[in-house]
Parts: structure tokens; C-alpha cells; sequence
């Protein structure tokens, strides 16, 4: 059996039946030889990780500059708020970003594929499961979200647009939070709206009135000032400090299935 951290190449291996485990660091370049190619990733273990106990899972997806460009860019969606993040909160997580290596339904269906792997291979609350995409990570997890919302309580989609259909996420009744700053230079907020319109809708087509709609869905454009008031010129760039809101974070960790 190998040890946290060293999987082989040649398949999925129970990483979680060793007793060998590498906590309170992300370990780096992990392989996984899935039914969709090769997925390479990161993930992370909290201090004193214990198999008998179960543990919210975060799979958070980077932008651009984070995803798979071959052996140099192993280790750069470390970098990003949108990962690092989860790791600093009180409540204990089990961690997991993918480097893709595109933003389509590949990369979606290997996410989908790692967050099982996950599920069956460590010590995971399956109501507790959360996805997070930041601008073409955010592309990945929409399109997640129109194939298998089921296996999450929550998603928080960050300064991107939704490439996924509508109606799988408002069927399964999966919590979702919209980002977007109000002069994003790469999007524009108008693609948050479009698509905060498009679940609403949906959401309403399960029949549900906009009272209970409101407890699952949600849309925040902050405007200049709230980018200014922390120094940020960039509204794309810097909107990665949206993970840093408390109020976001309490929200997302809230929601369950």
C-alpha cells in the first residue's frame, strides 16, 4: 500500500485504508489514471486526520494560470486564495483541486470522476461535499453542476460564467453562490446575472417559492468601492479575495444534503 501522496499512475489506489498519512500540507503531484485520461492534482489533509471520523470534502477548481500545462506548472493552483483558503478555517477539511487541462466537459467529467474517488477512498461527509471555481475553473464546476449536482451540498462559483445547464443544479437542490464584480474586465457582471436568471427560473420550475429559492441561491456583485476600499485595480484578477469573505464561506460550509 503507498502512503498519502505517492499514487501510482497505474490506477486508483485506497490511499485511505494506510495508516501512513501526510497531514496539514498539500501534497503535490498526485496522478490519477481515470476513465477520461490523466487528472493531476493536489490535496490536503488536516492535522490529525482520522479515518474513523468523517470530514467535509472542498474540491476547488483555479483559474487559468492553475490549470495542467505540463511538469512546470505542477503546483501553481496553490497559489490562488480559491485553494489556499480552506485550509485556514476553523473547521477541519479535507481539500482536493485538479489541474485541469481545459474547461470543458472532459475536465468536468474528471472532476467528477476525482471528487468519487474521494468520496470512496477517504473519510468523507457525504452530505458535506462543496465545489469552488474561480473565472475557467468556474467553467469546469457550472458544467459539474449540469452533470452531477448530486454529489454536493453547495457550489460557489466565482468571476466566471456558467457553461452548464440550469436545471440539473435546481433539481437536485444544490446551494449555489454567484460572484461577480460589477466591472469584471474579463466577463462583465451581466454573465452573473444571466446566469443567477437562468437557475432562479429553474428553481422555480421544482416548484419551489422564492423564500426557499433564496435560502439556495444567491448573487453578489460588489461594486468599485468594495474593490477599492482593498486596494484592488484589477476587478477579475483581485475578485479571488472573495474567498476571504467570512460571510461566503459561512454560508457555503452551512449547506448540506
Amino acid at each position: 500500500m503507498l502512503a498519502a501522496g505517492l499514487l501510482c499512475a497505474c490506477g486508483p489506489v485506497d490511499i485511505a485504508a494506510t495508516e501512513d498519512y501526510t497531514t496539514g500540507q498539500f501534497i503535490r503531484g498526485n496522478l490519477l489514471e481515470s476513465t477520461e485520461g490523466e487528472i493531476h492534482y493536489s490535496y490536503w489533509l488536516p492535522d490529525g486526520y482520522d479515518g474513523e471520523r468523517e470530514y467535509p470534502l472542498m474540491m476547488t477548481l483555479p483559474g487559468y494560470g492553475g490549470m495542467w500545462f505540463g511538469e512546470d506548472s505542477e503546483g501553481t493552483n496553490l497559489r490562488e486564495r480559491g485553494v489556499s483558503v480552506w485550509t485556514e478555517i476553523d473547521e477541519p477539511m479535507i481539500v482536493v483541486s485538479p489541474q485541469v487541462t481545459d474547461w470543458h466537459d472532459t475536465s468536468a467529467r474528471q472532476t467528477i470522476e476525482l471528487t468519487e474517488y474521494f468520496l470512496e477512498n477517504f473519510a468523507v461527509d457525504r452530505t458535506r461535499v462543496y465545489g469552488a471555481g474561480y473565472s475557467a475553473g468556474g467553467e469546469t464546476m457550472s458544467r459539474v453542476m449540469g452533470m452531477r449536482p448530486d454529489l454536493f451540498a453547495a457550489y460557489l462559483h466565482g468571476a466566471s460564467q456558467w457553461d452548464g445547464e440550469f436545471a440539473p443544479a435546481a433539481q437536485s437542490k444544490t446551494a449555489v453562490y454567484i460572484f461577480m464584480g460589477e466591472h469584471d474586465e474579463y466577463y462583465g457582471s451581466d454573465r452573473a446575472r444571466e446566469a443567477y436568471d437562468g437557475l432562479l427560473e429553474a428553481y422555480r420550475q421544482t416548484g419551489l417559492d422564492d423564500e426557499e429559492i433564496d435560502e439556495l441561491l444567491r448573487l453578489w456583485i460588489p461594486d468599485d468601492a468594495w474593490f477599492a476600499d482593498r486596494g484592488i485595480t484589477n476587478q477579475h484578477g483581485g475578485g479571488n479575495m472573495l474567498f476571504e469573505e467570512e460571510r461566503i464561506q459561512e454560508w457555503l460550509l452551512e449547506q448540506s444534503r
